[in-house]
Parts: C-alpha cells; structure tokens; sequence
C-alpha cells in the first residue's frame, strides 16, 4: 500500500493527481492501493462531476480571484476547501455495494476520531440536488457528530470495480465565504484536541491498523509523488478546471465516469 506525504496543492492538481492514481492502480497487476492527505493552498470550491447548474455568484467570485473553481472526478455537491483536510483513498477491488464500501473505506475515521473523544456516526437524510453545498445534509456517505454537526463528506468514483474516495475532513472552515457561498454558516463542530500534522499523524496511524486493507501498520510504503508521475499528469489539468463558461463537465470527464459501478444503494451520483 502506497502512503502519500501531505501535500499543499492549489487549482486542479489535486483532483488530476487523484483521477491518475485510480487509472494507475487499474493498469498495476498487484492493484496496489495508496492513500493520501492534502490540504489547499488558496480557497477553492470543487463541483461533483455531475453538478452543472452553478450560481452565478459562485463564477463571479471565482473572477475577482475570491476562489477556485475545479470539478472533481468523484460525485456529490460542492466542497469549499481551505479550512479542511481532504483525503483521497484509492482501493482496487473494493467492496462491492456502495453502502458496504462506505462503512469499509470510512471505519479509520470513525476509529481515529472516536480515540480522541469525539465519535462520529453516519448521517441519515436521504440525498439531495436541490442543496448546492456538500455541508448542507448528512447522508449515509457522510461522518457526522452525535448533536449533528457534519464532520467528514466524502463522494466516491468507480472504475471497473476499484474506487476513488474522496473526503473533507472540516477543521477550520472559512465562515464568511462560506456564507457568501450558500447563504448560510458553516457547521457548528466541536474542536480537535489535535492539529496540523499531529492530526495528521493520528489519522495516518488509524488508516495503517482499520482500514480493510491495511495489515495491521506493517505493509505501507511512503513515496513522495515523483517528478516523472507529475508530469505524466499535468496534461489532464484541464479537464479539472471550471472556467467561465464551464457549467457542463468535459465530454472526456463525463466519459470517464460513465464506467461500470457496482450496484448502487445510496445515491446514484457519489
């Protein structure tokens, strides 16, 4: 299993970067999977593949320079980053039912979080496209705390059976363009006992021993993205990138989500 050190990334690297790593591990024999965190260097919103109506705010702040635009791979609603950590796990031959995969792929978060005092739950609310925030309900994709602030969102992409999760892990979420974002405040959370890479570190040490894949801490290897992977990736930049007249997700993009996913029981579009 490949561990991934924590990179700071701005604009579209982080979801090319995300997208070739699943397309990596679909073309390794072994299927090796790889983890990693990263956090943002410049406020930026990331749109799910499939989110195509956008307020027009939302490109009106993105052209006085307020923020990114960026569509990710992976489904779901839009995710303010900046005050978050995300992560990006990649696993071949994953679980094969949605639900089944989530609970799998998100156990070394409830573990991680529930060692420092704070346990999360899955949410419960059926999924919605009529909230344009990823923060503004809780489905059964989603961490949230027992009195309901919503923690971690996460949003999958499938690929001949192996899966790209992504997920926002909030910390300190940047409140007024928040609420210039969605008209409403970020989620009242209760504060980590831990920060920065402390956080990190805790969080890396629950992925090694929970998740369904990791053999107890003793088979991870950490490597540095090289220079030779990251210039196979930067010609795939502008497929990530929203501009002004970038409503639609790239014909290619589209095409490369339209693969064959395993059945589906929550909702269709993560």
């Amino acid at each position: 299993m490949r561990w991934i050190p924590t990179l700071e990334q701005e604009g579209a690297w982080p979801m090319a970067i995300d997208s070739w790593l699943l397309e990596a591990s679909l073309l390794d024999p072994a299927g090796a999977p790889a983890l990693r965190f990263y956090r943002w260097s410049r406020p930026t919103l990331s749109l799910g593949y499939h989110q195509r109506s956008l307020p027009p705010h939302w490109q009106q702040l993105a052209e006085v320079g307020r923020i990114d635009l960026v569509r990710r791979p992976s489904g779901g609603r839009a995710v303010l980053h900046g005050g978050d950590l995300t992560y990006a796990l990649i696993w071949p031959a994953a679980a094969p039912f949605r639900r089944h995969a989530y609970g799998l792929a998100c156990a070394w978060l409830c573990r991680a979080f529930a060692d420092l005092g704070l346990p999360l739950r899955f949410g419960r609310r059926a999924p919605s496209r009529d909230r344009a925030s990823c923060f503004a309900t809780s489905t059964a994709a989603d961490l949230v705390h027992p009195q309901g602030g919503k923690r971690i969102g996460s949003a999958q992409l499938w690929r001949r059976g192996s899966l790209l999760q992504h997920g926002s892990i909030l910390i300190d979420p940047p409140a007024e363009l928040w609420r210039e974002l969605f008209g409403e405040m970020p989620p009242v959370l209760p504060p980590l006992p831990l920060v920065g890479v402390d956080l990190e570190r805790h969080l890396r040490r629950s992925a090694e021993l929970h998740l369904p894949f990791g053999g107890g801490g003793g088979a991870w290897v950490e490597r540095q993205l090289e220079a030779a992977e990251l210039a196979g990736i930067a010609p795939s930049l502008a497929r990530y990138r929203v501009g002004p007249a970038d409503t639609d997700p790239p014909a290619e993009l589209l095409s490369s989500c339209r693969s064959t996913s395993p059945a589906a029981t929550i909702d269709p579009a993560t």
